[in-house]
């Protein structure tokens, strides 16, 4: 799988030292007891700090229930769990409701990436 998504962004530029030249994030908001943030957990959260997506897009674990914090800007709090949202410099682009499973989460997170990028 990371041989693939190693592929799916040749669109990102990096800056001179290898970072993303957006301020990206990938934010996601869960709960304890929250079978659809387990199953994302077992099937991505290892390799995601290792795929282009995952370092586009540092992933930031936000509890549910507990507020904002400070400098985070996204449309509405999420209701379900998970939710992706992923933000620039601080503010929502775009967000996934729920957990698709592994084979669309990853197209669906590169084309949010992706459009970031054009914007």
């Amino acid at each position: 799988m990371v041989s693939r998504l190693l592929l799916s962004l040749p669109f990102l530029t990096l800056s001179a030292g290898g970072v993303p030249a957006q301020d990206l994030q990938l934010l996601m908001f869960e709960q304890p007891g929250c079978i659809y943030c387990a199953r994302w957990n077992e099937e991505v959260a290892p390799e995601y700090p290792l795929t282009v997506e995952g370092m586009a897009a540092p992933l930031r674990r936000l509890q549910l229930r507990d507020p904002l914090p400070e400098g985070l800007v996204v449309v509405s709090h999420p209701v379900f769990t998970p939710t992706f949202v992923l933000v620039e410099d601080g503010v929502e682009t775009d967000r996934i409701e729920g957990y698709p499973g592994e084979d669309f989460f990853w197209p669906l997170l590169a084309g949010m990436i992706k459009d970031a990028a054009t914007d």
